[in-house]
């Protein structure tokens, strides 16, 4: 009888024990499950933006097809279709921000991830917006053939060229954050060297939200009107292989107080965007632009002087 109740006890044991290894296997597997769960939302986020940037490619297309159709009903509709292109640049802005957030956040970054981004920002923010300026600006409103036509043909693609490299480099600088070679800036995390290529996009498309109406529309002062887009397509991308610096801000909301700080900026940014976008958005461009210049005349100016300031007893 003893013996019974011994062995009962001794499979009750085992059963147990069986038990809490078969419950720790599955919740093992589930954290393995969340975890991949994980490292798949930022690449989400990655996708929405090729997705808004083909939109905007498709946009822009089927617009630049509308005016050769001509009429005032055809540039009104292209007009829509070319708004439509810009918006979806800035919504793939806003995603571009939001998946390398998120990878950080969740600790989930990784190689594949960084390429897939690269790859996203030269379809979202390279060939989209080229294309945009190109069919929204000069590319209809010059005759085909013409030698300013085929400057602004050349000018979309130094765009695209600029943008890629651009991104070459900073995936470089990125992985190897030193001095490359002689002369080559030295890179921190507070800054980028050269205009991001999310912000050379963004100011294209802020012009063309701003006045969504095609240049072809403008009869008297088309050609002018598409002098002054080229100089822009072509000073955006020269900025972007510069050397100049620009606030990178991933600094912001780090820590608790700066977090509120950045969400309640954020939160009145986006409060100004939605009643006057056509406005703010070009605006908060344009001081981004601006403020990367402005800091290096700058140091043009008062490098010298400290240079010759005596030092300090």
């Amino acid at each position: 009888m003893s013996d019974e109740i011994r062995m009962a006890g001794e499979d009750s044991e085992q059963s147990s024990a069986q038990n809490v290894s078969q419950s720790s296997v599955h919740n093992s597997s589930r954290r393995r499950g969340l975890r991949k769960g994980l490292y798949l939302i930022p690449s989400l986020f990655t996708a929405a933006n090729i997705g808004a940037g083909f939109y905007s490619l498709m946009a822009s297309l089927r617009a630049f097809q509308l005016l050769g159709d001509g009429g005032q009903e055809a540039i009104a509709r292209a007009g829509v279709l070319f708004d439509n292109a810009a918006l979806a640049i800035g919504l793939a802005f806003v995603f571009d921000s939001l998946d390398g957030r998120i990878a950080r956040f969740t600790k989930t970054t990784t190689e594949i991830g960084v390429q897939f981004d690269s790859i996203a920002d030269v379809v979202t923010f390279g060939i989209a917006p080229a294309v945009l300026a190109f069919a929204w600006g000069y590319g209809s409103a010059l005759a085909d053939g013409s030698e300013a036509y085929n400057l602004g043909w050349f000018l979309s693609f130094m765009y695209v060229i600029c943008g890629a490299f651009r991104l070459a480099r900073f995936n470089v600088q990125a992985t190897r954050p030193r001095v490359l070679a002689e002369g080559t800036a030295k890179v921190d995390k507070e800054h980028f060297v050269g205009l991001p290529i999310p912000m050379g996009a963004a100011a294209i498309a802020a012009i063309v939200h701003f006045a969504p109406t095609p240049l072809v529309a403008h009869v008297e002062q088309k050609e002018i009107y598409s002098g002054l887009v080229m100089f822009l397509v072509a000073a955006v991308s020269i900025l972007m292989v510069s050397t100049l610096r620009y606030k990178s801000f991933k600094s912001v909301g780090i820590n608790r107080r700066s977090t509120h700080v950045a969400i309640l900026t954020v939160a009145l940014i986006g409060m100004f965007i939605w009643l006057y976008s056509q406005y703010v958005l070009l605006a908060l461009v344009a001081i981004y632009i601006l403020h990367g210049l402005t800091a290096r005349l700058f140091s043009f100016i008062f490098a010298p002087l400290r240079r010759g300031a005596p030092a300090a007893k």
